[in-house]
């Protein structure tokens, strides 16, 4: 896998799945995986740990990104914009964070408002079981929302979907607040560019030839871990 930084949500969620999946991962033969998280080792660290992601995942600290660009992961919106010109005397900077603002809108991460607008939704033929298992260890280590895993199955009428109204918006709510804004002065690149740049995931056989491979299209858009076990 191929992450943002640390306290991004894409990062979060795929080292979450990665944790909920591995036993299925194995199961299909999959006998190394690395993890390579745009941030410090010590960001790297700390948020395996928070998400109790298990020791057998390697993570590599790739502090400037330059291994997401070499995959050719969305950079996101204007990134080599540093200013907007007005006029020949007049130019405004650009930060990263507001980059990373209009990202959210949907600037260079065409699939960011869709990801999270169906986090509200739900979806019958979705999948839950990573939800249900982040919720928990979240709830399990104080952060809020604590909200049981198997709780939104207790829902009239949609409780039986594959993926519930509301499940998925209140993970990520869980993580906003107990991991990201939490733990910012930890988790936060090193380097402005991790900021906006996306990730992806990789899946090679013995030979090295790609099995699966997914590139982000949008904040809160990462690679779906059922189609990968498909796929191998």
């Amino acid at each position: 896998m191929l992450g943002t930084y640390p306290a991004d949500f894409n990062m979060i969620e795929y080292t979450q799945r990665l944790t909920h999946y591995l036993p299925a991962l194995k199961e299909k033969g999959v006998s190394r995986v690395l993890c390579t998280v745009n941030g410090k080792a010590s960001s790297c660290s700390l948020l395996a740990e928070l998400v109790g992601l298990p020791a057998e995942v390697e993570l590599i600290a790739d502090e400037a990104g330059d291994a997401g660009r070499a995959f050719g992961v969305s950079r996101g919106w204007l990134p080599d914009t540093d200013e907007f010109e007005v006029n020949e005397d007049v130019k405004v900077p650009i930060s990263p964070y507001a980059k990373l603002f209009g990202m959210l809108l949907g600037l260079g991460a065409g699939n960011t408002l869709p990801s999270v607008i169906t986090g509200y939704l739900g979806n019958p033929y979705g999948e839950a079981g990573w939800i249900q298992s982040s919720l928990d260890q979240g709830s399990g280590a104080g952060r809020w929302p604590a909200v049981p895993g198997d709780e939104f199955e207790n829902l009239p009428v949609v409780g039986s979907w594959g993926r519930r109204p509301l499940e998925l918006a209140t993970l990520r709510l869980q993580n906003m607040i107990g991991i990201s804004i939490a733990n910012w002065q930890q988790l936060q690149p090193s380097d402005d560019r991790c900021l906006t740049q996306l990730g992806g995931l990789l899946a090679v056989d013995a030979d090295g030839r790609p099995l699966y491979q997914w590139r982000d299209n949008g904040i809160c858009a990462t690679a779906d871990f059922e189609a990968l076990l498909r796929a191998l």
